[in-house]
């Protein structure tokens, strides 16, 4: 076990809740991604679809860290790649992230149904966020599957005043963080956002157990759903030109 994996109780955290948060896991690094993060925006326009940002509505560039040579190197960062290795095996597959100038509220939501392979979410926020203002919210235990806790809060997507509250009154963890915290979730996990300013900084890193061969028509229907973005491969150019072994390994079912 190397100091940046996982310990047995944060694993047993991880599967019993569905996410976990790392506070300054990347605080000695996080200068520099903030400028990488900026210097992508800058490129693209700074907002959505090459345009300015509008702070009436969320701006996203997908992919995201595949854009800059330091973003990918977050493959291989210690923390993130051990914890990547603890919770998916050596073998994880890297399946995309997406940058984001947030606005307004996120509703409740989860980001795919797995029942039998596990997917998760890495977000790094960048800037300081509270409960109030905007921070990642989540259900703990609602990404079991199948069961009658998890089945029920999949109505609330679907009608989000059933239990008589608004959303940011359900129960729920708010993740207040800072600038260089982690957060990892199972991509069932339900989680939301509430308040916050009309530009909040964030992207994320999707990644999944290695896919078997008998179940790959799962894989292809994953970046099938990345078409809605008008892209036509699941890695960028950077990510590939810049891809040593281990970022290899990672990469090997998506391309």
């Amino acid at each position: 076990m190397s100091s940046h994996d996982l310990t047995p109780e944060q694993l047993e955290f991880f599967d019993t809740f569905g996410f976990l948060a790392l506070p300054r896991a990347l605080a000695d690094s996080v200068a520099e991604i903030i400028a990488a993060f900026e210097e992508v925006w800058a490129t693209r326009g700074g907002g959505h679809n090459g345009k300015a940002h509008d702070p009436a509505q969320r701006s996203c560039i997908v992919p995201f860290i595949d854009q800059h040579e330091r973003l990918c190197a977050l493959l291989e960062e210690p923390c993130i790649h051990g914890l990547l290795c603890s919770l998916l095996g050596n073998d994880f597959n890297y399946m995309g992230s997406d940058g984001n100038y947030y606005a307004n509220d996120t509703p409740w939501h989860s980001d795919g149904c797995h029942p039998a392979l596990r997917y998760v979410k890495i977000a790094l926020y960048l800037d300081p966020l509270t409960r109030d203002a905007g921070c990642l919210r989540v259900i703990p235990g609602s990404h079991n599957t199948g069961d009658t806790y998890s089945e029920k809060l999949k109505e609330v997507g679907e009608n989000p005043l059933l239990w008589g509250v608004e959303g940011k009154d359900l129960p729920a963890i708010a993740l207040e963080t800072d600038p260089g915290d982690v957060l990892v979730f199972n991509h069932n996990l339900k989680h939301a956002a509430f308040g916050g300013s009309t530009q909040r900084r964030m992207f994320t890193i999707n990644c999944s157990q290695r896919i078997p061969d008998d179940q790959i028509s799962e894989l292809k229907d994953y970046i099938a759903s990345s078409a809605r973005f008008w892209i036509d491969r699941m890695y960028g150019e950077t990510m590939m030109a810049t891809a040593n072994a281990q970022r290899l390994v990672h990469l090997e079912q998506g391309m």
